[in-house]
């Protein structure tokens, strides 16, 4: 591990005046990913801004949403009386992912910024874009099983890891960021990129700004929603696919609907076609199969990957036929 300063802070001012001073700096929180990533020679920052004491974590319902602090953990949110009961699938979308031992450690914040990776990337020994600006994708001709089928291109195709992200793409999150031009909101969906030509750059974070808090509209499709994870172990393993759905039906037809796709793509992959095909259709398997191919329409399969295609049909069906039932 390449030696580095650490600073500890105690307000978001004094954050950002850390970040202006040492722009190569990283933030510290929980240091899921960071840390590992620290260990392998990958990250490797001169000063780490430990953020933990920053009074950023908690949740607050509010009058029309629900306003969630950039250092919360991950197991407080997932097993607050707020999201279980009014988002469902985001709280099971956390308890599919890491362990309740990095759980405990991991910080919404920390969840919204780790880095989009494959095996690849971390094997210093092996060609990678996002390592190595030019060096080429090992995984194009390589071993690409779990790589993804959408939203990548030649220079990446490695997918995004988080569970979280994907299920509060799928309820319209808006992140609250704060830096030296001051505060603004972003919606989640468009906060972390493809790679295109640069796939080093993975989020629209600017230099010098932070993460402060996440919102969620409160709706009552929010309330009928679940995640589903299909992966090749039971627990501790990333998603080959999974579906963060919610379902809203009145009088025999589809009012609301949401789907966001993860493991399969190069970031959470929010399934606009598929929701517009199944706005005001009937809730029947027929409508559902139909939705699912919208939703891989653009897919791009790879040497070993192309199963995926299939795979995600099948787990979108499955996801919304189960809400179906249950609304």
């Amino acid at each position: 591990m390449q030696p580095f300063s650490y600073t500890q802070v105690a307000d978001v001012s004094s954050a950002l005046t850390q970040l202006a001073t040492h722009p190569t700096a990283r933030l510290l929180a929980g240091g899921t990913n960071l840390i590992d990533l620290m260990k392998l020679g990958v990250e490797k920052p001169d000063q780490l801004i430990d953020i933990s004491h920053l009074p950023l974590a908690g949740v607050e319902e509010r009058a029309d949403r629900l306003h969630i602090g950039a250092l919360t953990l991950n197991s407080d949110l997932a097993m607050h009386r707020a999201v279980r009961e009014g988002y469902p699938v985001l709280s099971e979308a956390i308890l599919a992912g890491a362990s309740p031992q990095l759980r405990n450690m991991a910080t919404v914040g920390g969840n919204l910024m780790q880095r989009t990776r494959c095996f690849y990337f971390t094997d210093k020994a092996a060609p990678c874009n996002k390592r190595s600006a030019g060096s080429g994708c090992a995984a194009i001709a390589g071993e690409n099983r779990s790589h993804a089928i959408l939203g990548g291109s030649k220079q990446c195709i490695a997918t995004h890891p988080s569970d979280m992200c994907v299920a509060l793409v799928a309820l319209d999150a808006v992140l609250q960021l704060e830096g030296p031009a001051g505060k603004r909101t972003l919606p989640l969906v468009d906060f972390h990129l493809e790679p295109g030509e640069t796939p080093e750059k993975e989020t629209q974070l600017q230099a010098g700004e932070i993460i402060t808090g996440v919102e969620l509209p409160k709706t009552v499709v929010a309330r009928h929603s679940l995640y589903m994870k299909i992966r090749d172990r039971a627990s501790y393993a990333f998603a080959l696919v999974s579906v963060a759905a919610a379902l809203e039906i009145e009088e025999g037809h589809i009012r609301n609907v949401r789907i966001a796709l993860g493991g399969v793509a190069t970031k959470p992959w929010r399934a606009y076609e598929a929701e517009a095909m199944l706005q005001g259709a009937a809730p029947t398997a027929e409508s559902f199969v139909a939705a699912a191919h919208a939703a891989t329409s653009s897919a791009i399969a790879q040497t070993h990957n192309g199963f995926k295609i299939v795979l995600a049909q099948r787990a979108i069906v499955r996801a919304l036929s189960r809400l179906g039932e249950q609304t």
